[in-house]
């Protein structure tokens, strides 16, 4: 793990103990600092048992604290810790902002951070294999994977200085103050989160404040110049000048797209014109990325490529929670004069907890759609906003219904899409079970045989 001298002797709280919380937890006790930990959770409470003070910190008084260490998940705009803190002139911080802290008694290295609503993920899984590949030793971590306080640190390396890279949320960056990265990334900024925010101008000044804390001599890419993600370029460029705060080349790779089966649709063409160009400013050459962009995998529930059974393909992006995010999946798979003679060829599953009570962002796509299968809470209003607009309406309430319908309609040629445009609250704990309940569908229903079913017990309340 990551620790520091700087931790040692002083005093810290740390409220929710889930990895980022546990992760803190770990590291200041490794570090010699005193900690005081709580989450509602029992059973994560004990396993610290004995290790450290138990105990919420909204009952303590903080005085001599040197910081209150709370989970992203925590909100700060309805909690009431961000005022008792206040009392007492103690900072609220996150796992991140200790790591930042920590930089300072590390290893030589660079640190990249990658913010948006849409594609972060990708882009910084797409930037740490390019690294890899290219042999700079790289970790990754932030809002994907293990915390970064759980990793193992960057030491010396006959390969270079080693590289962080961190995928960072708005709610860790709210509370992080220090980091100052070598290389960010914004990929874009659509309406999200507007509970934790009083609206959306906030919310983006959350993105933006990555860059605030960059130097000016750090270096920036934008994966779009539209809406909030322009404004803010425009204001990097002011400070840093044109060379250290750039636009994304989207066509720069338009033409090499088709090498990359993981890398499909739009957006992805966004997420390596953001990572290519985050890897260049680290040292990567282009035979060094090209190289390595036909072998980058994926990730789980992003457009994941379930299998093709039948002539039909099965894909999964679950992670799409917004219908920002999901009109990129409707745009990956475009109708072709070769199948079906040019027909529409998608059979979207959409629904589950809306985010927003509109599909507007998924409109100029939906000529692609071959029928749709409404599920979930939002499913009743998406279905009457797209009957009459595409083909065929299906009302399935459950997705193993939805699979099962499209799966007998589609033929081949033809995509089972699972892209929500919603949160998965309604029926399943997070999104990435919603994705793998979607595989074991397939395995099930379709008969897929390299799908790994698993433990088949219906849909999860």
């Amino acid at each position: 793990m990551i620790t520091s001298p700087a931790f040692a002797g002083k005093r810290y709280a740390v409220l929710g103990l889930a990895r980022s919380g546990a992760a803190s937890v770990e590291a200041l006790l490794a570090s010699g600092a005193a900690v005081t930990a709580w989450d509602r959770d029992e059973g994560r409470r004990a396993a610290f048992e004995g290790r450290c003070d138990l105990a919420d910190p909204l009952g303590l008084d903080l005085t001599g604290f040197e910081g209150v260490v709370v989970s992203p998940g925590v909100p700060l705009n309805t909690h009431p810790i961000a005022s008792h803190a206040a009392k007492y002139a103690v900072p609220v911080i996150g796992d991140i902002e200790l790591f930042a802290i920590a930089r300072r008694d590390m290893v030589e290295h660079r640190v990249v951070g990658i913010t948006g609503t849409n594609g972060k993920s990708t882009a910084t899984a797409l930037t740490h294999h390019i690294l890899a590949m290219a042999g700079i030793p790289a970790v990754m971590g932030g809002n994907i994977g293990e915390p970064v306080l759980a990793r193992e640190p960057l030491g010396p390396n006959e390969n270079g200085v080693g590289v962080y890279v961190l995928e960072l949320s708005s709610f860790q960056i709210d509370l992080t103050f220090s980091l100052d990265v070598e290389a960010a990334a914004l990929t874009n900024i659509t309406p999200d989160h507007l509970d934790r925010y009083a609206d959306y101008a906030a919310y983006a000044a959350a993105k933006e404040r990555l860059f605030a804390m960059q130097s000016a001599r750090g270096f920036a890419v934008f994966g779009t110049d539209e809406g909030p993600t322009a404004a803010i370029r425009a204001r990097q460029v002011e400070r840093r000048g044109e060379g250290r705060a750039v636009l994304a080349e989207l066509t720069r790779f338009e033409a090499l797209q088709h090498e990359w089966p993981a890398l499909q649709g739009p957006h992805n063409l966004q997420n390596v014109a953001v990572a290519v160009a985050l890897a260049e400013e680290l040292g990567v050459s282009e035979a060094q990325w090209r190289h390595a962009l036909p072998r980058f995998r994926g990730l789980p529930h992003r457009m994941e490529r379930v299998c093709e059974t039948g002539g039909v393909l099965y894909v999964n992006d679950s992670k799409a929670t917004n219908p920002a995010s999901a009109a990129p999946a409707l745009a990956a798979f475009p109708r072709e004069s070769g199948i079906n003679g040019g027909a529409p060829r998608i059979h979207w599953i959409l629904g589950g907890l809306a985010k927003e009570e509109t599909l507007a962002e998924c409109e100029a796509h939906l000529g692609e759609i071959a029928a749709a299968y409404t599920v979930g809470e939002a499913g009743p209003m998406f279905a009457g906003l797209l009957e009459g607009r595409v083909p065929r309406v299906e009302r399935c309430e459950l997705i193993a219904e939805a699979v099962r319908r499209a799966g007998e309609a589609a033929r081949p040629g033809e995509v089972v899409l699972l892209s929500p445009a919603c949160a998965s609250y309604d029926q399943f704990r997070d999104y990435e079970k919603r994705g793998e309940h979607f595989r074991n569908l397939v395995g099930v229903i379709a008969g897929c045989e390299t799908c790994a079913p698993g433990d088949f017990a219906g849909e999860e309340a």
